[in-house]
C-alpha cells in the first residue's frame, strides 16, 4: 500500500461454501483518518459488466432474448457507421462489436449509445477484440427495454436480492455517497501521476449504466465470487442454469493477454482455469480472480485509482499453490515492495542527448539510471519497457519515451522534444503538412475517462498524449479526421475544429469534446 500510495484496501478471500477471510487496511478519508472497515463500500466499476451479463442470459433463459439477434431488434434506434453485416448482442457481450471503448460525454449514457452513430466501426463484427464500455452502457438499455425497468431494479432483483447482497447499491447515486470510502487520485490530472505529488478526492458523479455503476462491500462480493464457484447456484438456488455459465465463461475471444466471455476473462496460471475481471471507476479500482479447479476466490476494493496488479498477482500465486496443496506445503512470499528506480539495463541508456532545445546526459550507478540537466542530478523511475518518469519541472507533463534501432537506444521522445544520441544514423529533417501546426497543444473536458490529452508533432508525425503519458500515432483518414493509433482496426477518431488565430480551439475524441486549455 505504501509503495502504491493506496489510502484503503479490503480483500475478502472465500471458497464455496463460507467467507474465509475479509481484511481491511488503511482509511476511507485521508482527512478525517477514519479506518476502513468490514461495512466500508467501494465503487466496483467494471466488475459490475457481469451483472448485466447475467441477467441477459437470464432472459435468453426465459425465451426472450435471443444472443445472436442483431442489437436493432430491440433497440431500433441503435445506429452505427458501418459496412459490415448488423451488430449482435452477442458481438456487444464479448466487445467484439468494433465499437469505440466510450468517452462519458453526457451525464446519462443513453445519448452516449444514441450517439454511436457518428462513429464507424472498422473491423467485421466478432473479428476482434477491443474493450468497449458503451457497448455495456447499450446492453444496459436493452435490458431496460425488455424488461420495462429502470436498470437498477434489474441489477437488484435479478442480481443482489437473491444473492443477498444487502450491502450493495444497484447504481451510484448522491444517496450511495453517504455509504462510500472517498475515492482519490493524483493532485494532477494533466499528467503522468507520481507519488509525491499527493492525492486528492477525485472528481464525483452519479453514474447509472450497464457498463458498471455498482458500489459493494468485500463481503458483499465474497456471496458474488460464490455463486460464480458454485457455477451459478447461490444461497437461494440458481441465479444462472449450468449452459448460461458456460456461455458466461467460456472463452470466446482472444484479447492479447487472456481469452474473453461474457463479462468475464479467463485465464490459465500454473495449470489451473481461473476467471476474474478488473474494475475502475475515478477514485477507486477493483479487481476479482477466482481459481476454479480449487474452488477459491479473491476480491480486492481500493479507494484510488491506482494499480493493484502487484496484489492480485500474488494472490493468484497463493491460489495456485492451494489449488493442490497438502497441509505442509509452503505458500509462496510476499511480493517486495516495487522499485521503480531500480533498472536492471540501465547501460543500455547511457549517451549525451540532445534536441532543438536542449540537452541531458544519462549515467548508470548502481543500478539506477541518473539524468543529469542543467547541473542537477535527478534520477528516472520506470514505468514502461523503455519508458520513464522524470522528477524534475521541465520534464513533468510527459514521460521520457526512448526508441531502439537494432536493439541499440538512439533516440528519445518527450513532449514534442526529439533527442537523439551519438548512436543515430538515421534523418534529421521531417516533412509534414504546415496546416498540421493549428491543431498541437493541449485540450481538457471534465471526463473522468479521460480528462487531458496534448497533441505534439514528433519526427513530421501528429501524435496524441493522454495524461498518464501513453502516446499514440494520429493518422490522417480521407474525411478529415485522425485514426488514434496505428493500428487500422482502431475505431477511435480525433477531429479538430473552430480554429480562431490559426489555433484549433476544439477536438472531438470519438465525438466527445474536448476544448482547448491555456496551460501547455
Amino acid at each position: 500500500m505504501q509503495s502504491e500510495n493506496i489510502p484503503g484496501l479490503a480483500i475478502a478471500v472465500t471458497d464455496r461454501e463460507c467467507l474465509l477471510r475479509l481484511s481491511t487496511y488503511g482509511v476511507v478519508d485521508i482527512a478525517a483518518r477514519l479506518p476502513v472497515t468490514p461495512d466500508t463500500r467501494f465503487q466496483i466499476g467494471s466488475l459490475g459488466k457481469p451483472f448485466t451479463s447475467i441477467a441477459l442470459l437470464q432472459l435468453c433463459d426465459e425465451g426472450k432474448l435471443d444472443l445472436h439477434a442483431p442489437v436493432t431488434q430491440y433497440l431500433p434506434w441503435f445506429e452505427v457507421q458501418s459496412d459490415y453485416s448488423p451488430i449482435l448482442v452477442h458481438h456487444l457481450m464479448t466487445h467484439t462489436a468494433g465499437l469505440i471503448r466510450g468517452t462519458d460525454l453526457a451525464p446519462h449514457g443513453l445519448y452516449e449509445s444514441w450517439a454511436l452513430r457518428k462513429t464507424k466501426v472498422r473491423t467485421p463484427p466478432g473479428a476482434h477484440f477491443y474493450y468497449s464500455n458503451i457497448s455495456y452502457k447499450t446492453l444496459g438499455f436493452l435490458l431496460e427495454a425488455l424488461t420495462g425497468q429502470p436498470l437498477q431494479e434489474v441489477v437488484r432483483s435479478r442480481v443482489l436480492e437473491p444473492l443477498g447482497m444487502t450491502q450493495s447499491d444497484p447504481v451510484i447515486t448522491h444517496a450511495t455517497r453517504q455509504h462510500l470510502a472517498t475515492g482519490y487520485c493524483g493532485f494532477y490530472d494533466d499528467r503522468p501521476e507520481h507519488p509525491s505529488h499527493g492525492l486528492v478526492p477525485a472528481i464525483w458523479a452519479e453514474y447509472g449504466t450497464g457498463d458498471g455503476c455498482q458500489a459493494s462491500t468485500a463481503g458483499d462480493m465474497s456471496q458474488y465470487l460464490r455463486m460464480l464457484l458454485n457455477r451459478g447456484r447461490g444461497n437461494n438456488g440458481c441465479l444462472l442454469s449450468e449452459a448460461s455459465f458456460d456461455l458466461m465463461t467460456r472463452p470466446t475471444i482472444w484479447t492479447g493477454y487472456n481469452h474473453y466471455g461474457y463479462g468475464f476473462a479467463t485465464y490459465s496460471v500454473d495449470g489451473g482455469t481461473y476467471i476474474g475481471h478488473g474494475g475502475g471507476n475515478a477514485g477507486y479500482r477493483s479487481a476479482i480472480m477466482m481459481n476454479m479447479d480449487a474452488g477459491l476466490g479473491v476480491v480486492f476494493l481500493l479507494n484510488v485509482w491506482g494499480e493493484p496488479e502487484s496484489i492480485v498477482n500474488a494472490a493468484i500465486h497463493v491460489l495456485a499453490v492451494l489449488q493442490g496443496a497438502q497441509d505442509e506445503a509452503e505458500l509462496p512470499c510476499l511480493p517486495s515492495a516495487r522499485e521503480p528506480s531500480l533498472i536492471a539495463n540501465a547501460a543500455d541508456y547511457v549517451g549525451s542527448y540532445r534536441s532543438d532545445h536542449r540537452t541531458f546526459r544519462l549515467t548508470a550507478e548502481a543500478g539506477k539510471l541518473l539524468l543529469t540537466y542543467n547541473d542537477q542530478v535527478v534520477v528516472l523511475e520506470r514505468r514502461g519497457e523503455d519508458c520513464f518518469y522524470v522528477g524534475h519541472p521541465d520534464f513533468d507533463l510527459f514521460l521520457l519515451d526512448f526508441q531502439r534501432h537494432s536493439g541499440e537506444v538512439v533516440e528519445a521522445l518527450h513532449g514534442s522534444d526529439w533527442y537523439i544520441n551519438d548512436r543515430y544514423s538515421g534523418p534529421l529533417q521531417f516533412a509534414y503538412p504546415e496546416a498540421w501546426e493549428v491543431y498541437l497543444g493541449h485540450y481538457c473536458a471534465r471526463n473522468p475517462e479521460l480528462s487531458h490529452f496534448r497533441v505534439v508533432l514528433r519526427k513530421g508525425g501528429l501524435v496524441c498524449v493522454s495524461a498518464w503519458g501513453i502516446s499514440e500515432a494520429l493518422i490522417p483518414l480521407n474525411d478529415g479526421s485522425f485514426r488514434v493509433g496505428s493500428d487500422e482496426k482502431t475505431p477511435e477518431t480525433l477531429r479538430f475544429g473552430a480554429v480562431v488565430g490559426g489555433r484549433a480551439l476544439l477536438a472531438e475524441y470519438s465525438g466527445c469534446p474536448y476544448y482547448r486549455a491555456f496551460t501547455p
